[in-house]
């Protein structure tokens, strides 16, 4: 500031960054008196500094999220979380721009949220679906790289895209838990159906709601399971409200239904173990769709109360009756009967 300054008749201006919101929208310091006058304002200061180096390094250099995340985590071990996510959006918009791996930045979200609403903080509608829309991008673009990772990469490809696909599921937890207008459901909502749309699948082949209803899906231990636990009654009925396949089948030909049947907390968790079979029956699970083993939902029941609720909820149809003795009697039906039946035949 001194050096432009030198020459009282020479001022070397400078050109400034349009205001941020993530930088309190403020406008970089032009003279010396305008800097001395923030001395004292430590906010200020640091504010300062992340727009000045966001001017001189450009806004898609890489090293310019690193100061602004930290700056964020500062804010949030003071308990200031709103501007701690409004940094944090930035940067996350910044490495995106910049087609960098953003795995870490979009599990930074599900923890901080998770703290909040851990703490009875709010959390904003606003702040979870602007995320939600970064997680189905990220995804999307997880998916490509998969498909033209060296071999010698693929690992790391795969953990990362994995990753963003629980992070997507917690952050669909959380929505649950967070009081939203129906505006702001509905654009939720939204981005759920559009990374539904896309049917996501981790290693196993298993599709987003088959995570929701497994035990097994791990959930980050960084205050994120303080929120979020797994099998989830909320999520799987509002993934299922966004048009995820009742009926889609993993690497072994379960359907979400031969998951939850197999949950190993019938008594202490009855609630949800009940909520997700009604759900998934109600929404048109096949009772009596049979997995690779030729197992259906009711042989894989592992305790004898999955195994009653199933019961209760079996309404099998002349349909279903008519496929599996089709499977079981082994009766020839390939390029007899219509495509779409051939393919109700085979999961019977």
């Amino acid at each position: 500031m001194l050096e432009r300054y030198r020459d009282s008749e020479n001022v070397i201006e400078k050109e400034v960054l349009p205001q941020i919101e993530a930088y309190g929208n403020r406008s970089e310091c032009r003279t010396p008196q305008e800097l001395e006058s923030i001395r004292q304002d430590r906010d200020a200061l640091h504010m300062e500094g992340l727009i000045v180096r966001e001017r001189i390094l450009g806004s898609d250099n890489i090293d310019v999220s690193h100061p602004i995340i930290y700056r964020g985590a500062v804010y949030a071990d003071n308990m200031e979380f709103e501007q701690c996510i409004k940094l944090w959006l930035h940067a996350l918009h910044l490495r995106q721009k910049g087609n960098r791996n953003t795995h870490k930045d979009l599990l930074r979200f599900a923890q901080v949220f998770s703290q909040m609403i851990h703490l009875n903080e709010p959390v904003k509608a606003k702040d979870i679906e602007s995320v939600l829309r970064c997680s189905v991008l990220e995804i999307e673009q997880g998916m490509a790289r998969i498909k033209t990772t060296p071999d010698a990469d693929i690992h790391t490809a795969m953990d990362n895209y994995e990753c963003n696909i629980f992070t997507f599921l917690y952050l669909v937890c959380i929505s649950t838990k967070t009081q939203c207008s129906e505006d702001d459901q509905s654009r939720i909502n939204k981005q759920i159906y559009n990374l539904i749309h896309l049917d996501p699948r981790t290693r196993d082949g298993a599709s987003l709601l088959h995570h929701a209803v497994n035990s097994g899906t791990p959930v980050d231990d960084f205050h994120t399971n303080d929120v979020c636990s797994f099998p989830n009654a909320l999520v799987t009925k509002l993934l299922l409200d966004c048009g995820a396949d009742v009926n889609a089948v993993d690497n072994e030909g379960n359907s979400p239904l031969h998951i939850i049947v197999q949950y190993h907390r019938p008594i202490s968790d009855f609630l949800t173990l009940h909520s997700i079979i009604i759900s998934l029956v109600e929404a048109g699970a096949h009772t009596d769709m049979t997995n690779k083993q030729k197992k259906t939902p009711l042989d894989k029941s592992t305790t004898g109360v999955s195994e009653i609720l199933l019961k209760t909820q079996m309404k099998l149809s002349l349909k279903c009756l008519a496929a599996r003795a089709v499977r079981i009697y082994n009766i020839s039906y390939q390029n007899q009967i219509p495509r779409t039946l051939e393919e109700f035949v085979q999961f019977h």
